[in-house]
């Protein structure tokens, strides 16, 4: 058997195993919070062995980023998916932001919020965080403005896309400590309205 033949399937074993191991961060991250988040508690979860754990990720701090990042890249392919279906006419926008919503309550957002919360007193981990979360949300902004099929350009498109971010985090965190689903449907609604009217402003503005 050639090197390069045995090369192939080692590279496919190393790709699953940093998958089965940064799966098992963003679970334990769910369930346990940033403090039961060890490395020897993901590995063991992950059926992968410490050596390897360290192999790809020596340190706690590079594998729960590596998780949030890995998780967003996989979440904004599946958005782009189910937008696939989503109705090109007046209910678009609606839809668009019940997508977005559900983004915002997910294991995802779930993970990255204990990593926000740690990272506030820990300087390592803040420092890996930052960037990647600065990444993330311009990717998120973009993603946004892709599926509302709005032109950026425009005034007051960028500060109505960002708007409606920064509302569905807002709402994402009052529904971790309780049911909060009658409020933010309320909410919802109401800035569904909003969001419709500056949109149709800003596209008929000199």
């Amino acid at each position: 058997m050639s090197a390069a033949s045995t090369r192939v399937p080692q590279q496919e074993r190393s790709r699953a195993t940093r998958a089965r191991l940064l799966e098992a961060t963003v679970d334990c991250l769910v369930e346990h919070g940033w403090s039961g988040t060890a490395t020897t508690v993901v590995a063991a979860r992950a059926g992968v062995s410490r050596g390897a754990q360290l192999h790809h990720y020596p340190t706690r701090t590079a594998l729960v980023t590596a998780a949030v990042g890995y998780l967003a890249e996989r979440r904004a392919v599946e958005l782009r998916a189910e937008a696939d279906a989503l109705p090109t006419g007046a209910d678009r926008l609606d839809r668009v932001v019940d997508l977005l919503a559900a983004a915002f309550t997910g294991p995802l957002f779930v993970a990255a919020l204990e990593l926000w919360v740690a990272a506030r007193t820990d300087a390592e981990l803040r420092a890996a965080l930052l960037p990647l979360e600065a990444r993330i949300g311009r990717e998120m902004h973009r993603l946004t403005v892709e599926l509302l099929g709005v032109d950026e350009r425009r005034p007051g498109v960028r500060e109505a896309v960002q708007a409606t971010l920064d509302l569905l985090r807002g709402l994402g965190v009052a529904n971790l400590l309780s049911d909060d689903s009658a409020r933010r449907t309320t909410l919802l609604h109401a800035w569904k309205t909003q969001l419709a009217t500056l949109l149709a402003h800003t596209d008929t503005a000199p």
